[in-house]
């Protein structure tokens, strides 16, 4: 690796390089303590897993101040709950989150632009101080209020039913039922 010019350095010395680790004749075996062995186990409330869903955070800063908030709503508590649903899109198609899953699940909840006061107040129940990290199970009660239907529609089919159907009757269960759905 490279040194910046005000490193000194002896005259004398070789440049470095990349070197591999040396070869190893044994195989690499699976036989940590945590590791898994078969599928991914699925249940209630244990999550949708996929590939790198850390980078629905950064794409959730997209949304910052862009929100339409009602007074007690707090965008924190919305952006938490909406990456959970988005992360759990993006492992249904089997990816990474992109923008799309994130403005799927904000155009769910109703909050990319004025919502109805049925499903503000629904929202309101279901959001409220999920931003907290100590607060996973309520953002998977979020997430699963969702079902993967409604989360596998392309994005213009669903924005035209979230235009037709304001309280988001046709998208949401009202009662989570706690399970995974099956994709």
């Amino acid at each position: 690796m490279a040194a910046p010019e005000y490193v000194p350095k002896r005259k004398d010395e070789k440049p470095r390089s990349y070197e591999s680790p040396p070869w190893r004749a044994e195989p690499w075996l699976a036989d940590r303590p945590a590791e898994l062995h078969g599928p991914q186990p699925k249940g209630p409330r244990l999550g949708y897993q996929g590939p790198d869903q850390g980078y629905a955070l950064k794409l959730a800063r997209r949304f910052e101040g862009k929100l339409v908030l009602t007074p007690g709503e707090d965008e924190a508590d919305a952006i938490a709950g909406c990456v959970a649903i988005a992360t759990k899109r993006a492992s249904l198609l089997g990816r990474a989150p992109v923008i799309h899953d994130l403005t799927v699940a904000f155009t769910i909840w109703g909050f990319l632009e004025e919502a109805d006061p049925e499903l503000v107040r629904l929202r309101k129940r279901y959001f409220e101080g999920i931003a907290q990290p100590h607060h996973y199970s309520e953002r998977r009660r979020v997430a699963d209020v969702v079902p993967a239907s409604t989360l596998l529609l392309p994005p213009d089919e669903l924005r035209r039913i979230a235009e037709s159907d304001p309280r988001r009757e046709k998208l949401l269960r009202r009662r989570p039922t706690g399970e995974a759905d099956a994709a």
